[in-house]
């Protein structure tokens, strides 16, 4: 097996499935002076404006100038610091991006941007996920961090909304990296982000986890707030941002939790960033953000939370069984139950998964609605029972094993609840925590997976095919007569005065003629 090869074996199914092929051959010689001439660019201005470890991280993860790396090449060198890395298609579910970085897996966009959009491109590309992500993980303590922030946003609690934002963003980003996109396609791209962004009720669990990552991770800087450096990998991956970043158009503010409160724009170089005093900061500033979460709080807070998002969560029960559906509605209890804690029952509709540790039980999935029952209380496996719960919950009915009950009736302060006769039931004297998405991916994703099916890169395979189409046969052997002459260091003036002269028939592509002033300057 290839390093690659053995880092997507050791993948969970669910999250094999968005993974692709670098197909490294498909770079076309155009392809590959981009990222020659986005590395030669920063590599000079970040000398002494990025945080000191991103020169030698190049190296100690297998990226050079001259050439897109590959991933075989940059997991041989990541696995020495305990990370990997896999090829995906632009962007991928950010459930599945956050589960990945917490493994210490980056998903690194296998295309790369076109020359047009050289200082700058709002779509996830190679020179992004490696040259920005890759270096600053030589930083073992920034590692970590990136590691635990993608268990946050995993375990953040996403709404209905944000998984349609998601997809207009994905869209918009393929459609301004295709050649042959139209204006009016571009039009209805950024209106339809426009729509889904507008479209949102409140700001979710997982908006705001994006949020603290993108002003951390992606646009952080660290040092004094007078003299910082860069180590953000949307600015070290960009030149526009890189030169713009450390000027005074751009805001600099300490850095702080309230971060993950400032919404920002892809599509735009940002008018403010934070400032980090160091990485340990960063962990500081994390754990705050983390003590907010429904992950964290449990309770009546992360039954609300998972009720107004709408979308799949997991209740997790003080035995530490982990029950996966949607919640729905609560009943509140006569009076306290537990700390922090006042509902005495709790709706969630199925299909619904019981799990412990991250593993289901192994039984098919509950199709229908079950019912979580708070407060001190038994429910024999099997058999009649009449059960008082200590929240003042009356529950009768004939237990059928496995948490099954049937003919259930449920009686709070003398009045009858409205509850399915036929349910899973749970009784648990409190509730320790509401996270995100199911508890177990895996098993979730073998049942539900082609329901809930992400097209696989079918809209970047498309533009990336355009962009392959989009260099002239011609153009593209100048580009691979100049890579030529470069290695060999023969280039003789006259042929590069031919190559010039033969680049003025395509007007637009101005980047070969930097590469033949570059040759033509090294050997003045």
């Amino acid at each position: 097996m290839t390093p690659t090869e053995l880092t997507i074996s050791r993948l969970p199914a669910h999250l094999r499935r968005y993974v692709v092929s670098q197909d490294y051959a498909a770079y076309t010689p155009r392809d590959h002076a981009v990222w020659r001439h986005i590395m030669g660019k920063l590599r000079g201005h970040l000398a002494e404006r990025a945080h000191p470890v991103y020169l030698e991280g190049l190296a100690a993860t297998g990226i050079n100038a001259e050439a897109i790396p590959s991933l075989d090449e940059m997991n041989a060198q990541l696995s020495r610091l305990g990370w990997s890395a896999v090829g995906v298609r632009g962007f991928i579910p950010p459930a599945v991006f956050t589960e990945l970085q917490s493994m210490g897996v980056l998903a690194i966009a296998a295309d790369i941007r076109t020359h047009e959009h050289i200082e700058y491109t709002p779509a996830p590309d190679i020179v992004h996920e490696s040259a920005g992500h890759a270096p600053i993980i030589a930083s073992r303590r920034y590692a970590e961090y990136l590691k635990a922030c993608g268990m946050v946003g995993f375990k953040s609690v996403a709404s209905v909304e944000d998984q349609a934002v998601f997809e207009a963003i994905r869209n918009l980003s393929v459609v301004k990296e295709d050649p042959d996109a139209s204006a009016e396609e571009v039009a209805h791209a950024e209106a339809r982000l426009a729509a889904a962004s507008a479209s949102r009720r409140y700001v979710s669990e997982s908006t705001r986890a994006a949020r603290l990552y993108w002003w951390t991770a992606e646009y952080g800087l660290v040092g004094s707030l007078d003299q910082p450096r860069i180590y953000g990998a949307g600015i070290l991956s960009s030149i526009g941002e890189a030169v713009h970043c450390l000027t005074p158009a751009v805001r600099k503010l300490p850095l702080t939790v309230a971060c993950a409160d400032a919404d920002y724009d892809i599509t735009r170089m940002q008018p403010q960033l934070f400032v980090a005093r160091d990485f340990e900061h960063l962990f500081e500033v994390l754990s705050e953000f983390e003590s907010t979460l429904a992950w964290k709080r449990g309770g009546d807070f992360g039954l609300e939370v998972a009720r107004e998002a709408r979308t799949v969560n997991h209740l997790v029960l003080a035995d530490g069984r982990e029950v996966t559906g949607r919640v729905r509605e609560s009943v509140l209890a006569l009076g306290p139950v537990a700390p922090g804690l006042t509902s005495a029952l709790v709706r969630m509709e199925g299909p619904i998964i019981v799990s412990r540790g991250g593993k289901s039980d192994g039984a098919r999935p509950w199709n229908g609605d079950a019912l979580v029952a708070f407060g001190a209380g038994e429910l024999p496996e099997r058999g009649p029972f009449k059960v008082s719960m200590s929240s003042g919950l009356e529950l009768e009915g004939f237990a059928a094993g496995g948490g099954e009950v049937l003919a259930l009736r449920a009686r709070l302060g003398g009045r009858n609840l409205e509850v399915p006769a036929v349910t899973k039931l749970f009784l648990t004297p409190h509730l320790p925590s509401v996270a995100g998405g199911p508890a177990d991916p895996e098993t979730w994703d073998r049942w539900f997976g082609e329901l809930e099916a992400f097209a696989a890169g079918d809209g970047e395979e498309q533009a990336r095919a355009r962009k392959s189409l989009a260099l002239h046969p011609s153009l593209a052997a100048l580009y691979r007569e100049v890579r030529t002459l470069r290695e060999s260091g023969k280039a003789r003036p006259e042929r590069l005065s031919q190559i010039a002269a033969a680049a003025t028939d395509f007007q637009d592509d101005w980047l070969l003629r930097t590469e033949v002033d570059e040759l033509r300057t090294a050997r003045a």
